[in-house]
């Protein structure tokens, strides 16, 4: 071989190599972000089976709802990923999550002290829940926001510690040092009980979360519906609800928290609200 070829195999064969090294680097790159063995690594929703609007399993036996929705829209902006919906109950959602069982759970959650120390939140919330006061009829001129509430009485129904609505109250209290509501601790008792006691007097009013107000007693199958003649609801406020991520995944924390944020700055949120609640539940947080 004379010098010229030589020279030009050496430089074809430079190239090649810096060609092939390129492809090599690039096709590392998409393994390792798409996971061992170049497959995408797999995100497990949890959601609840039958909290309708929010979480539920539809008559086609698809998982559907408000926040099932939402995380179905974060899907499209992290396909990097291979989503996963599996509808459960609430037990096994929480264990499961803490437990990497699953990877992220949507069961209307809202972030408490207790639960940061097992799970990720994301700073950005999905929706909202809104909570009020069970109370009589005979009442509703006199009782008509959580302020009066305080006034006329505060006597409301006592509240487990571990619950999330103490937390509501007790910061209702720390705001409000002059005029208090008269919050007691309990141990567990049936929504039932709950019920006749604000009807019997006993107390004057139960912090019950709307949506459930409605599925126990407004709806005309509502498994308490005999007591709506003699009780209403007032709203207080929304609450923000989150997605539960398990405590290791905290690079897709960033990564959903993120998507969460384009979407309700794309107004997509606020089109979900609409479609399952009829209204922005969001609007009422901070109230």
């Amino acid at each position: 071989m004379n010098i010229k070829k030589l020279g030009k195999f050496v430089i074809t064969a430079a190239l090649i190599g810096v060609v092939a090294a390129g492809l090599a680097g690039c096709s590392k790159k998409d393994s390792a972000a798409a996971g061992d063995g170049g497959k995408k690594k797999v995100v497990n929703v949890a959601y609840t089976n039958y909290y309708v609007p929010y979480d539920f399993v539809n008559d086609k036996g698809e998982a559907d709802g408000f926040e099932v929705a939402v995380m179905k829209e974060v899907a499209k902006k992290l396909p990097q990923y291979e989503w996963k919906f599996t509808p459960t109950s609430d037990d096994d959602l929480l264990i499961g999550v803490e437990s990497g069982k699953y990877t992220i759970g949507t069961k209307g959650i809202w972030k408490t002290a207790a639960r940061e120390k097992k799970y990720l939140f994301t700073d950005n919330y999905i929706g909202a829940s809104v909570i009020g006061l069970v109370i009589r009829k005979d009442e509703a001129d006199k009782v008509k926001d959580m302020d009066s509430f305080a006034q006329y009485s505060g006597k409301l129904v006592p509240i487990a510690p571990q619950d999330a609505r103490y937390m509501v109250i007790d910061t209702y209290n720390k705001e409000h040092p002059d005029k208090p509501i008269d919050l007691k601790s309990s141990e567990a008792f049936q929504i039932a009980d709950a019920y006749s006691w604000v009807m019997e007097g006993r107390y004057d009013a139960y912090l019950e979360v709307e949506l459930s107000y409605k599925n126990n007693i407004v709806k005309d199958d509502a498994p308490y519906h005999q007591f709506n003649d003699q009780l209403t609801y007032i709203r207080y406020k929304g609450i923000p609800t989150y997605p539960l991520i398990n405590k290791k995944e905290t690079k897709l924390k960033d990564e959903v928290d993120q998507a969460i944020k384009e979407l309700r700055d794309e107004g997509k949120i606020a089109e979900l609200e609409q479609k399952y609640f009829g209204e922005s539940l969001s609007q009422y947080i901070g109230q």
